[in-house]
């Protein structure tokens, strides 16, 4: 038995099982403990083959099996694109289906416990899938499991709205996809990736399966503008499944627009940079600036998500305009970057999202208005959660900033690029990244300092308590891996050279110089990042500091009131709150990126009544392109209701009009 064959039957049987438990369980106490559990080992056995695959040198490899459609079967294979993104997935699945074995039982297990095994499965057959066929049953698994979860708290109006929203976008893009595979599959004449990867594309088709591909695959990676129902659905979810969807499912995304651009698609244009470019940058924008405005901790991470995917989408972006001007090196180095930050992202999120499943279980909330001073009362979360945000800001020496860096060193080589066009356009773009990164620090130092920091702003903030063991490990495993994704950068870096010298040919140079664990994406004359010895002088200089001050210092212990600026015992209301940290965005942001409406009710001279503010925002995308469409749709659908109400006879002639014309229009395509 081959080590693939292994591999699927390990990895899915114990799934399946998982999702067997969840049915038969539903009510059943610790149903949750087998169902979480059993997901874990089959999520860290996923990884753990996929990695001994690499190792071993055994991919690709390849397996046929019955079903499917007639004549094709189930086609699967892995390769060194998909063996990475299977140690993502499957590593921060493992550790996300720990932290749901003490964290889960609180979440509504009855109503997720079948499906999350399922969205497992399904985003494990996307990244095997060999053929058309395989990939889009993989693809509506994920949606539909997902979906599914996202609805457990149905009686919410709001979480109904979210899984609505969910479902229309989901269902958007897998018809986009279907096309896109049309495009691909007619034109081989086969549905398996062998055949497509054959046949190339000619005259416009490439282009008409590009903008097919960014729009099923952005829909549900979060691309701008089919982004909107991210920051509804993944806060509606139970905690350990937003973390799936958030730092995951994303991935899943992003494989299927590597896959398909760098793989099956004929060589590209250099004009094919520019949607990725722009939608990359303003997806980054947007989310962020959303981030910096929004109170509700989990939906702020959601749109912190939406920013790192235009992250992601710029590096690949960039390895697009590098490969089609036949620049190697600098596509190596692009399309390194994206792939290192899917990784660390994945990670990141991940952490973060069950922090914030922590501080709702804890607090009772997830408005940011509502929390503050858990860190004495959660240090353990709140120093995990603090790795996580720091990492997140792209703080060395974590992981968030050595794939960033990377990011801007494919920038900064932007004017070996014969298109002029491309020279103006690349730095542009880094500069609007730079400040999405500075801005990016403001936004995690506003919702970690209100939340951990200060005092309790409501009751159930002062009652809150640590998380259980089991949660607070896992969280700690992923605060592990976000240390050591920095500080062993180019040992991270030399493992995707493999998937980078599939897709573009080339791969950075051997990570190995005089000084240990030196990422160096070009050669020893530019830019080099060492984040070990970073991370060795925080230590020694922390140290010696720490040193410093105790040796100095007198050893007698002193007590004294903390400076309270002359308004002793104040309510904890005096302290800056999130929406006042965020002012200095709405101000310069909100009339045009984040339509921000403000109300402000003065009572009359001499009455002791509060003042009222009120402030509301909508997303400029809802308002501008969203809400028209679907007023054209009502409108157009009033015209189209006549339809109802015609004659058998009159049915039938249109049935035969419709006949004749796809007849007309396939002898024309021929």
């Amino acid at each position: 038995m081959s080590l693939f064959v292994l591999h699927v039957s390990l990895t899915f049987g114990l799934l399946l099982a998982a999702a067997a438990a969840g049915v038969v369980g539903l009510r059943r106490q610790g149903a949750s403990d087998v169902v979480y559990g059993l997901s874990a080992l089959a999520a860290a056995g996923g990884a753990g083959f996929a990695v001994v695959h690499g190792f071993l040198g055994e991919s690709p490899a390849a397996l046929a099996l019955p079903g499917g459609l007639p004549g094709v079967g189930i086609r699967l294979r892995i390769d060194s694109l998909s063996l990475v993104f299977l140690v993502v997935v499957n590593a921060v699945a493992a550790l996300v289906s720990l932290y749901a074995v003490g964290y889960g039982r609180h979440e509504h297990p009855g109503r997720v416990l079948a499906l999350y095994p399922l969205f497992l499965i399904g985003m494990n057959v996307v990244l095997i899938a060999d053929d058309a066929f395989t990939f889009l049953i993989g693809w509506e698994f994920m949606s539909l499991a997902s979906w599914g979860m996202v609805a457990a708290r149905h009686e919410d109006p709001e979480a109904r709205r979210a899984a609505h929203l969910y479902l229309l976008m989901a269902c958007g893009g897998a018809f986009a996809l279907l096309f896109a595979f049309g495009v691909l599959a007619g034109h081989a004449g086969d549905y398996a990736f062998a055949a497509i990867r054959a046949r190339t594309l000619t005259g416009w088709m490439p282009e008409l399966a590009l903008v097919l591909i960014l729009i099923g695959t952005g829909s549900k990676a979060g691309l701008v503008p089919l982004h909107v129902w991210l920051p509804l659905a993944h806060p509606a979810a139970p905690s350990h499944v937003s973390a799936l969807m958030s730092g995951v499912m994303t991935k899943v995304a992003i494989y299927g627009t590597i896959r398909l651009v760098f793989d099956l698609m004929p060589t590209p244009q250099w004009y094919w940079a520019l949607p990725f470019l722009f939608a990359g940058i303003s997806t980054a924008l947007i989310g962020l600036l959303q981030a910096l405005v929004e109170r509700d901790l989990k939906r702020l991470l959601a749109f912190s998500t939406i920013e790192n995917i235009g992250i992601i989408y710029v590096a690949l972006g960039l390895a697009v305009a590098f490969t089609a001007t036949h620049l190697a090196a600098p596509a190596a180095v692009a399309l390194t970057a994206a792939l290192f930050h899917v990784a660390n992202h994945a990670v990141m999120k991940s952490l973060m999202f069950c922090g914030a499943g922590a501080v709702l279980h804890a607090a009772h909330s997830k408005d940011l208005e509502k929390l503050g001073g858990l860190f004495n009362r959660m240090p353990a979360t709140g120093a995990l959660m603090l790795i996580g945000a720091a990492a997140i800001s792209a703080l060395p020496p974590l992981n968030g900033f050595a794939s960033e860096w990377m990011v801007f060193q494919a920038i900064l080589a932007s004017p070996a690029l014969p298109v002029e066009g491309l020279r103006f356009l690349v730095p542009a773009v880094g500069a609007v990244l730079a400040l999405v990164a500075a801005l990016a620090a403001a936004c995690f130092v506003r919702a970690y300092g209100i939340a951990f920091l200060g005092r309790p702003r409501s009751p159930e903030a002062a009652a809150a308590h640590e998380v259980d063991r089991v949660s607070l490990a896992a969280m700690a495993l992923m605060a592990g891996l976000c240390i050591a994704g920095g500080v062993l950068a180019p040992l991270v870096v030399e493992a995707l050279r493999p998937a980078t010298l599939q897709l573009v040919n080339a791969g950075l140079p051997a990570q190995a110089g005089p000084v240990p664990l030196t990422l160096t994406p070009f050669d020893g004359t530019r830019s080099t990042y060492n984040g070990f010895m970073i991370a060795v002088f925080l230590l020694v200089s922390s140290f010696l500091a720490s040193w410093g001050v105790h040796r100095i210092a007198t050893r007698a212990t002193r007590r004294a009131p903390a400076w309270d600026c002359g308004f002793p015992d104040a309510s904890p209301a005096t302290q800056y709150t999130a929406s006042s940290l965020g002012q200095p965005i709405r101000r310069v942001f909100g009339p045009i990126a984040l339509r921000v409406r403000q109300q402000i009710a003065m009572p009359p001279p001499g009455s002791t009544a509060p003042a009222e503010f009120r402030l509301s925002m909508t997303d400029p995308v809802w308002s501008l392109f969203y809400v028209p469409l679907a007023r054209l749709v009502e409108l157009l659908s009033w015209q189209f209701n006549i339809l109802q109400f015609l004659t058998i006879r009159r049915y039938l002639t249109l049935m035969f009009a419709a006949l004749v014309l796809l007849l007309v229009v396939v002898v024309l395509w021929r």
